[in-house]
């Protein structure tokens, strides 16, 4: 019998993926549940808080109110994808050594948020980096730190 649900198929970290899905499956749960990439986090579960930040399509989302149908035929990148096999991301190594995470629930969501903004913009100052990253919250840094890890991963691209 065929399964009833859609089919989906996107990619993950630029590997295909395809699942039958339930329509109304949010991206966070299928990345988490299905997919075993536990890297997104889920905080408030209302977009408020940042910790659930993929990329699609290179743009920054909150996969908690994201449905898993409208990654049909794009491209997610997950923390777990941006790093080269075992070498860190920049940003990760900047996260690192400037201290730009306590507990780690914000962390992934943090760094992908950074990601897109430096992508787009290799040089941001302090103050485009601050107005950037609103939407992404910590309870544990005070974004100092955060805010100096970005710096310096900007610096060293």
């Amino acid at each position: 019998m065929k399964d009833p649900r859609p089919r989906i198929a996107f990619s993950v970290n630029g590997d295909a993926v395809a699942l039958n899905l339930d329509p109304l499956r949010r991206l966070a749960d299928v990345l988490r549940d299905d997919l075993g990439l536990t890297g997104t986090k889920i905080g408030c579960n209302a977009g408020d808080c940042g910790a659930c930040t993929v990329l699609l399509d290179g743009k920054p989302i909150s996969a908690c109110l994201t449905l898993a149908v409208h990654a049909d035929g794009r491209a997610i990148t997950t923390i777990e994808g941006i790093g080269e096999g075992d070498r860190l991301h920049p940003l990760q190594e900047a996260f690192l050594t400037h201290g730009g995470f306590q507990c780690g629930i914000c962390t992934p969501g943090q760094i992908l948020a950074a990601k897109a903004l430096l992508d787009a913009n290799p040089r941001p100052t302090r103050a485009e980096i601050q107005h950037w990253m609103m939407g992404n919250l910590c309870r544990c840094t005070g974004y100092y730190k955060i805010i100096e890890s970005i710096a310096a991963a900007a610096g060293a691209k």
